[in-house]
């Protein structure tokens, strides 16, 4: 049986890092299995739908390398992928349950039906829309909510995740079917949907566990067949005793993605975030992800969202495609995460400077901040300079005068590049008698006047001559 599995997001807004691996799952297991993935679009709720919230969905997919096989863009055999565009569909399999006498349409006022269950909230018990059928309903029609006749019983089911599950009939209820727009709640809509497309994986959070009762019942009264049912865990906030939410932290991806973070490192974290493939290693490709996933390796218990960790994984990635794939491929991810002064330099002095910092880049928007003295003379600060915690020992007219001797030294190199100017610099402790943190902080700040800046043979390289000897000279006679 070939595996067909989906990914149904609501257009209700921006797509959060839990939306993205509930999509990232059925598509490692449809890609290793060769089998479908599909792309649905869950829009009935037209209170909360969000004009725009479906484009930005199709292009974060596309932004983390997850395409599908049916659905918006692409078409497919079991056309169309909007809910909104299947409403027919919906009221055909509706009617059958009523001509199985399992759905009836439902007349009651919302006022009466609050009374209902204010009045098991006073005597302490268990509100269940079943024990208030209207006796005699009218027969449906759109305008009229239409909900299922539930026959209670105990059901028992697998879990691919949680494992072997069982419930009592206590647990279910006449839930709505069909609202008076017209439009199905999400509870009949997926039944339907997953069996019209043949779905045989589906993926969801786990809070969907407690309705699964309900939509085991619907099953059965449809005589549709269960698809393995797959309960993902929650991804809980830092502390690791909530989900997690906008208040704990937690960006849209969009704002990860603005930040700078790389659809590898989304696609690697969101995947190892409440699975593994019991080895030690946390760094995969989405290669090495279709082949290793494994439903039995999602865990069952919440997984503990963790910046810092995708902060560094992120570094890592950028690593990883400088050594592999080379400064240009990495260069071509950066464009748009320059200081507005790199616009008035080369592409080629771009590069190079990108070659000697990309490993202190934690996202690619860092370069804005750790790369500004590469294209606009800084700012100069002396107290960062004599208050340097190597350098403060110093006298300013110490600190002059070594500036004066290596202003000297490099003047007269013949050839500036990184192996002259490193022994250039070797020479200048030996003459100097002072200590590489010394004598190469003076210089390095001199240059840059910034926390950190890469090796300074490469720093004095990458500037070039002209630039170096002229910031150094500027200091000198600052101090």
């Amino acid at each position: 049986m070939e595996v067909v599995t989906r990914f149904a997001p609501s257009p209700t807004g921006y797509i959060h890092i839990g939306n993205v691996r509930s999509a990232i799952y059925p598509y490692l297991l449809a890609r290793q299995t060769k089998g479908t993935m599909i792309l649905r679009i869950e829009d009935t709720d037209r209170e909360r739908f969000v004009e725009g919230a479906t484009e930005l969905i199709e292009d974060t997919l596309k932004w983390i390398n997850l395409d599908w096989d049916e659905g918006p863009i692409v078409g497919g055999p079991h056309a169309p992928y909007f809910q909104s565009e299947r409403k027919e569909i919906y009221h055909a399999w509706a009617r059958k349950l009523i001509a199985a006498g399992r759905a009836y349409a439902d007349p009651t006022p919302p006022e009466i039906i609050d009374s209902y269950r204010k009045e098991c909230n006073e005597k302490k018990v268990p509100f269940l829309y079943r024990n208030f059928r209207p006796e005699n309903p009218p027969e449906w029609e759109p305008g009229l909510p239409l909900r299922f006749k539930a026959e209670p019983k105990s059901y028992d089911w697998v879990d691919e995740v949680m494992g072997e599950m069982h419930t009592g009939p206590e647990v279910l209820d006449d839930i709505i079917l069909i609202k008076k727009d017209g439009f199905p709640t999400y509870n009949f809509a997926h039944i339907v949907d997953d069996a019209e497309m043949g779905v045989t994986h589906v993926m969801r959070g786990v809070e969907y566990l407690s309705s699964t009762p309900n939509y085991l019942a619907i099953y059965e009264a449809l005589k549709i067949s269960r698809p393995k049912l797959i309960s993902l865990p929650h991804i809980l906030a830092p502390s690791g005793n909530k989900k997690l939410g906008k208040r704990d932290g937690a960006k849209s991806v969009t704002e990860y993605r603005a930040d700078g973070i790389l659809p590898e490192t989304m696609l690697n974290y969101l995947a190892c975030l409440g699975w593994n493939d019991g080895t030690e290693q946390e760094i995969y490709t989405k290669e090495e992800l279709i082949e290793n996933f494994s439903l039995d390796r999602i865990q069952n218990s919440g997984a503990r969202y963790d910046e810092t960790k995708l902060l560094w994984l992120n570094g890592q990635w950028i690593r990883k495609i400088f050594i592999e794939q080379g400064a240009k491929a990495l260069y071509d991810r950066t464009l748009e995460f320059w200081p507005e002064s790199a616009k008035n330099h080369s592409e080629d002095y771009r590069v190079s400077v990108l070659s000697i910092i990309y490993d202190r880049l934690k996202t690619l928007s860092d370069l804005k901040i750790i790369t500004n003295y590469f294209f606009e003379d800084p700012t100069i600060d002396l107290d960062m300079l004599i208050n340097n915690k190597f350098l403060k020992k110093f006298s300013e007219s110490e600190l002059e005068s070594l500036l004066k001797i290596t202003i000297s030294k490099l003047s007269n190199l013949k050839n500036w590049n990184a192996e002259s100017l490193q022994n250039c610099l070797n020479n200048l402790l030996d003459e100097t008698n002072k200590k590489p943190a010394e004598l190469f902080s003076l210089i390095r700040i001199s240059l840059s006047f910034a926390p950190f800046s890469p090796a300074l043979n490469l720093t004095l390289d990458v500037l070039g001559r002209e630039i170096s000897l002229a910031r150094l000279n500027s200091v000198a006679r600052s101090i």
